[in-house]
């Protein structure tokens, strides 16, 4: 019988909706990401935010390692066992690119602090009347948005970014994998050989996607 274990409170909450879909009849194991090690000996599939060499270990049968989440941080890919497979999720794009809009909109027109002031009596407005008027406000139009990382979620928020007129570069492994779709920049990082004994440096193999009035132009290069 299929064996399936739920790492982690967060996992455990999706227990139900995941036994809902099953066609075949399964054994659940849950715990905490430490005290289910000793639990994963027949597990065949294990939900969890976290992976790790004592996990491996004890989960001789693990066939799938599935992540409820876009992140693999928290996973030691070097752990996984021969044969397992891991995977992770998406769908959740959306949400948190409007989000990260929505931040940038509060941090640029400084929403939190007017709200503060509202609360205390103060209007802080070009059209008040008894005060001097704020400084114009900031506008998102013409900034330039740096995106670590081009898949779903990077992809989600930089439709929406050059929504706003934002100039919009990206970084991610694989640039043959991801279109221009009008951005500034698509770079890949590669991890440079000089150490000046702080940060790595990292040069970038980029693809340049500007474009002039009445042309368009792509050009390769490496930096």
């Amino acid at each position: 019988m299929l064996q399936v274990a739920f790492a982690g409170t967060f996992s455990a909450t999706l227990e139900p909706s995941v036994r809902a879909r099953l066609t075949m009849p399964c054994d659940v194991v849950m715990g905490d990401e430490t005290g289910i090690v000793s639990r994963l000996g027949d597990v065949d599939v294990l939900v969890t935010l976290a992976f790790n060499r004592e996990m491996a270990a004890a989960a001789k049968n693990l066939k799938l390692v599935q992540v409820p989440g876009a992140g693999l941080d928290r996973i030691d890919r070097s752990a996984l066992p021969a044969g397992a497979s891991l995977d992770n999720v998406y769908g959740h794009e959306v949400g948190i690119a409007e989000y990260v809009l929505g931040a940038m909109l509060a941090l640029t027109r400084s929403f939190c602090r007017i709200d503060a002031s509202l609360r205390r009596g103060v209007w802080e407005s070009q059209w008040g009347v008894g005060g001097s008027p704020p400084a114009p406000w900031p506008e998102l139009a013409g900034k330039t948005l740096g995106i670590l990382g081009y898949g779903r979620i990077g992809q989600a928020l930089a439709r929406r970014a050059r929504a706003f007129d934002m100039d919009v570069c990206a970084i991610r492994r694989d640039v043959r994998s991801s279109a221009a779709d009008g951005l500034s920049l698509l770079a890949g990082p590669t991890r440079s050989t000089r150490s000046c004994g702080g940060p790595t440096i990292w040069r970038s193999r980029f693809r340049s996607t500007t474009r002039r009035a009445g042309s368009s132009a792509s050009a390769s290069s490496r930096s």
